[in-house]
């Protein structure tokens, strides 16, 4: 298992604003959309950055609730085809670990008719399942097993390695 890599709220905060944002300034989006739920703290940063007010959902679940992988992703919330046609969305999660919601994200807006860009804060390469694909921004290349200050195991992961 890779090594367990913690971040805090201020780490979140340069990577994304001082790696993250500076690469997706100079292109007007007209929405950002955000990945439940990892995605929706980077990306409140990204749109407050931006000053980019139209911030939607995508919720999208790949694991049942004994935590068996799907082969297709659920969409438990997403936006009208109607509100994306024509428009460039930014596509905005933490992490694209093996890829799989973030392209099946993208798909779906190109789909509808928009003109998706992803931006993560974490890629992880080996990991991903698209070898010929990627995030078109991000933040950091890693392989470590990333632990956000806002994920809920994050006290007991602290606590295992004595660090709580």
């Amino acid at each position: 298992m890779a090594d367990k890599d913690f971040h805090t709220w201020e780490r979140i905060d340069e990577l994304v604003n001082e790696h993250l944002v500076p690469q997706l300034k100079g292109t007007e989006y007209d929405a950002v959309l955000a990945v439940t739920r990892g995605g929706m703290i980077p990306a409140c940063l990204v749109s407050e950055a931006l000053e980019i007010r139209n911030v939607m959902t995508a919720a999208v679940m790949f694991y049942t609730a004994i935590e068996q992988t799907l082969d297709a992703p659920i969409f438990l919330q997403f936006p009208e085809d109607a509100i994306l046609v024509g428009k460039k969305i930014l596509i905005v999660d933490d992490v694209w670990d093996s890829g799989k919601t973030a392209v099946n994200v993208r798909e779906r807006v190109t789909r509808a008719g928009g003109k998706p860009a992803v931006a993560v804060i974490h890629y992880k390469p080996k990991n991903s399942v698209f070898p010929d694909d990627r995030p078109d921004f991000y933040a950091l290349e890693t392989d470590a097993w990333i632990v956000y200050p806002w994920d809920p195991e994050r006290k007991e992961l602290l606590e295992e390695l004595g660090q709580a």
